[in-house]
């Protein structure tokens, strides 16, 4: 599932070219995409209106309208978002079509069929699509340590687990929960409560730096983007540890080890990451 920094990557291509554009005609080919309201209702509602802005929170995406409404997007597995011009060959999972007054379309498409759309008034409370829900975003001001062992720091669950909760910290998932605890020198496995107030610190430093390092690495133009239809663009290369068990350290050379917690995947290395 795309994380925060692959959000906050499709945001940053998709917003430029939406911004000040009308919608002029929305296509649903997939009426369960829609969460809510009803399909019918949402491409009624969004017709004619101009959009002002495009944001993040967490995995989430909103696209804001004119008259205050906006559309809240999750992408999920196997969402993807695209700008493209009328006659670009169309993607085979493709549910949703908004034509915009500048000739181009924001196309919705998702193999798994996931992803969902929310459109809420202006003074709709959002009891829909979880979004009020989110904690923290890890790149705010008012992320620190003490945020951290406030939320955790009494918690017997293990410290990956608890980088998963999106009621907590929003955006962080199961690749760069595994990257931060790396950079952080601290084992996933290790409880929350046996933490130390150097390990917090540590963390909240190690958080927003390795978050905004993979933002800088998913950097793609328009054109690459569209050409890769929106797949391709991702960090792999620059991974340090998720996905590389078996496979030595590129710190100490010990070899990297796999490990299953709270039913996620996770690697780390046994010799950096010692468990107190």
């Amino acid at each position: 599932m795309p994380e925060l920094p692959e959000i906050e990557t499709v945001k940053s291509i998709i917003e430029p070219q939406i911004r000040g554009t009308t919608i002029k005609n929305t296509v649903v080919s997939q009426a369960k995409v829609i969460a809510y309201p009803t399909s019918s209702e949402f491409c009624e509602r969004i017709t004619g209106k101009k959009i002002i802005s495009m944001s993040r929170k967490g995995k989430f995406l909103m696209i804001h309208l004119e008259n205050g409404d906006r559309i809240i997007l999750h992408l999920r597995m196997t969402g993807c978002l695209l700008v493209t011009p009328p006659d670009f060959p169309m993607q085979k999972h493709t549910h949703v079509i908004m034509q915009l007054s500048c000739g181009m379309e924001l196309r919705f498409s998702d193999t798994r069929r996931f992803g969902r759309f929310w459109l809420l008034k202006s003074d709709e409370k959002d009891g829909y699509s979880g979004i009020d829900k989110l904690g923290i975003e890890p790149l705010s001001a008012d992320f620190n340590a003490e945020y951290l062992r406030g939320r955790f720091g009494k918690r017997k669950k293990a410290i990956k687990e608890c980088l998963l909760d999106q009621s907590a910290i929003a955006g962080i998932g199961n690749i760069y929960s595994d990257e931060i605890l790396f950079r952080a020198k601290i084992n996933p496995s290790t409880a929350a409560n046996s933490l130390t107030e150097k390990d917090w610190k540590r963390l909240a430093i190690e958080i927003p730096i390795c978050l905004r390092y993979f933002i800088k690495k998913n950097k793609i133009t328009q054109k690459d983007y569209l050409a890769a239809k929106g797949q391709d663009y991702r960090n792999t290369p620059f991974l340090q540890i998720y996905g590389h068990a078996g496979e030595p350290c590129p710190c100490c050379g010990e070899t990297l080890v796999r490990t299953v917690i709270g039913g996620r995947s996770s690697v780390y290395c046994p010799n950096c990451q010692k468990k107190p």
